[in-house]
């Protein structure tokens, strides 16, 4: 069977073929601006940048009450369902507003304060907090709108989407970095997200309307209940990983120095890169897969699919990131960064694990095993938050990367036993 034929006839890599074609782009854009931003800024000036990153994340989940993976869930059960999708849609806009006004409000008011816990009042970034105030009713719509794009399974409008994203962010950023050094690159991220937002609004308006009957979007919350449980696994999963980040590279920054904090997250930003790839598939297939599942064999055949599809991939990408780690901290960051070469054995070896729990842990959320993810997230969690915090005062940025490879080994085992009825079961 030819290459060609082997990926037509399966899904999973026809999806990751096409995904691949956004990533390969987003890399290469990001890549092109990271390299600006490593030798305009340098180890401290990424460490900056890196708190501000971690908080995206954090403003979506709370300004959409963490229902991304909710909508995905329940808008590829109910696509065929108008009257369904109708009582989901006007619920989605409901949580989107509340939590869109109750983030503004903390940002804009709480700006200050904001910027002193983040930087311990060494830097004045309040202008910052200000314009991310602004633009978080624009994240989270945003958000709303991938998300049904992903639970209707329309895969080359968000591949198109993605791509369109990236190369709008990668021109700001490297355009403002240039000429604004660390400012710019605050201000591009803060204004990014309003700009892909009426990009998205205008190239897949069609697309939405299509299912979107906006008129009869009431201010209900039929769905409130289903989305309860999304809610508190967004709350656990994004909020606090974020929370943990920000914490560990503020201990880094006071307790050793700048120049660790910032190889940290040099290391995590190429990590980020390689599960950018692996988060489309999570959402396009894997989430919405599980979901249709009804019995452990079919759940056990996917999962074994899934693994011999992509971890071999995984594993040889890895193996050759490691081999050639010089180069690419050469080509992606600079030489003041050669000192995080070090740190790629355990992030490396962790994120291997990482990727073999993430696929699998998808049940949790295709089941609405709230208990169960809640319970696991949080020993991962405290498991890195305790030994990152512990490791850190003797090994600096080393040890944070020990701490997440025990702790994607002891998550993955926790996840094995939280599911092994559906993994072991007939």
């Amino acid at each position: 069977m030819s290459l060609k034929s082997a990926i037509q006839n399966n899904l999973l890599l026809k999806i990751s073929s096409l995904n691949s074609v956004g990533v390969a782009i987003r890399m290469l854009l990001s890549f092109a601006t990271q390299k600006i931003i490593a030798v305009f800024l340098g180890p401290a000036g990424v460490a900056h940048l890196g708190n501000f990153r971690n908080l995206i994340p954090i403003i979506q989940s709370l300004s959409t009450f963490g229902i991304f993976e909710g909508v995905i869930k329940y808008v590829a059960e109910f696509k065929e369902d108008e009257k369904e999708l109708q009582k989901l849609f006007s619920t989605s806009f409901v949580f989107v507003l509340s939590g869109s006004l109750l983030v503004f409000l903390v940002l804009f008011f709480g700006a200050f304060s904001l910027n002193n816990w983040l930087f311990s009042g060494q830097y004045d970034f309040v202008f910052v907090f200000k314009i991310l105030s602004v633009a978080t009713p624009f994240i989270a719509v945003s958000a709303l709108f991938n998300a049904i794009i992903n639970g209707l399974s329309k895969y080359k409008q968000f591949v198109a989407l993605n791509i369109l994203s990236y190369v709008v962010s990668a021109f700001l950023m490297g355009l403002l970095v240039y000429y604004k050094n660390l400012n710019g690159a605050l201000f591009a991220l803060a204004i990014t997200p309003i700009l892909q937002f009426f990009f998205l609004f205008y190239l897949y308006f069609r697309v939405l309307r299509s299912y979107v009957n906006f008129k009869n979007i009431s201010f209900q919350i039929p769905y409130a209940q289903q989305f309860l449980p999304f809610v508190v696994m967004s709350l656990v999963a994004t909020f606090l990983s974020s929370f943990v980040e920000i914490h560990l590279r503020r201990s880094l920054v006071l307790e050793i120095d700048e120049m660790n904090a910032g190889n940290w997250t040099a290391m995590t930003y190429i990590s980020n890169q390689y599960f950018a790839f692996t988060a489309g598939i999570f959402t396009l297939y894997v989430l919405p897969k599980f979901a249709s599942l009804h019995t452990n064999r079919q759940f056990q055949k996917e999962v074994l699919g899934i693994y011999k599809t992509i971890l071999p991939l995984f594993a040889f990408g890895l193996l050759l990131l490691f081999v050639c780690r010089e180069w690419v901290i050469l080509i992606l960051q600079s030489e003041a960064f050669l000192g995080m070469k070090t740190l790629f054995k355990w992030q490396l070896l962790g994120d291997f694990v990482k990727m073999a729990s993430l696929i699998i842990s998808h049940q949790f959320l295709a089941k609405k095993m709230v208990k169960e993810f809640i319970i696991t997230e949080l020993i991962s969690l405290l498991l890195f938050f305790g030994l990152a915090s512990f490791f850190l005062k003797t090994h600096g940025a080393e040890g944070i990367v020990f701490a997440h490879f025990i702790r994607y080994v002891l998550y993955f085992l926790a996840v094995v036993f939280a599911l092994r009825k559906f993994l072991f079961g007939k």
